[in-house]
């Protein structure tokens, strides 16, 4: 029996006494892409934030790829956060081979592959990029893991269409077959070709899951409209 990439039951998290989540219960597993969707406050990033370990304090049981998450889990996992993690000085090398000494499944090569399939200067510090270069730096290097779960956190939010395009081309290219992919987004639109599942979240909890087909048939309507029509309720 195949253990599933993420296993998460009744998970609870609060923050002074204001819940995150609320009972959450979530299974996922390797070789599918899903969407994590929901409005402002539904708990995508507190959900993220607990799977990739980096976030403590919580009730329940979460398991990703049979482990609790801890130094074990998180060699498993490639997670790219929200907001700018490295520091404004780099230039893209630094940051690789930064990466190359904190994590043994990288991949220094497949990073350089993806800096110059985005197009980015090498000789230019991360402060002289623009927001969307330096999110498709930060994307090279999570994508650059040979991980077994890759949780990213709004990879593209805050750039234009175009660049939108290229960074999900650019994911999708580097990303193993019997790996998982946490895509969190309120870009609905842009990721729904590419997503075989969805999750939305409403006030912490699983409004409504299920692979991406499947949903699209029952209500018969995008996932887009879908979405909007079950945040408006």
């Amino acid at each position: 029996m195949n253990i599933p990439a993420i296993e998460v039951t009744n998970l609870t998290k609060a923050y002074r006494g204001r819940a995150a989540l609320r009972g959450l219960d979530l299974s996922l597993p390797s070789g599918r892409i899903v969407g994590l969707m929901g409005d402002n406050g539904s708990g995508k990033t507190t959900l993220l934030k607990i799977l990739a370990g980096v976030l403590s304090d919580w009730d329940g049981s979460v398991r990703v790829a049979g482990h609790v998450p801890g130094p074990e889990s998180k060699a498993l996992v490639s997670f790219l956060p929200d907001a700018s993690f490295l520091p404004d000085t780099h230039r893209a090398a630094d940051s690789i081979a930064l990466f190359e000494r904190f994590f043994a499944d990288f991949d220094a090569a497949k990073a350089r592959e993806m800096i110059d399939f985005f197009g980015l200067p090498w000789d230019r510090t991360l402060k002289e990029m623009s927001k969307g270069m330096r999110e498709k730096v930060q994307i090279s290097l999570a994508m650059s893991r040979r991980a077994r779960v890759y949780l990213l956190d709004e990879p593209i939010s805050g750039v234009d269409p175009a660049s939108r395009d290229v960074i999900l081309r650019g994911i999708l290219g580097n990303l193993d077959d019997d790996a998982l992919l946490v895509v969190s987004t309120h870009l609905i639109q842009d990721v729904e070709q590419i997503v075989d599942a969805v999750v939305f979240l409403k006030d912490g909890s699983v409004l409504l899951s299920g692979a991406a087909d499947d949903l699209r048939d029952e209500h018969g309507t995008s996932l887009d409209s879908l979405f909007r029509k079950v945040y408006a309720s």
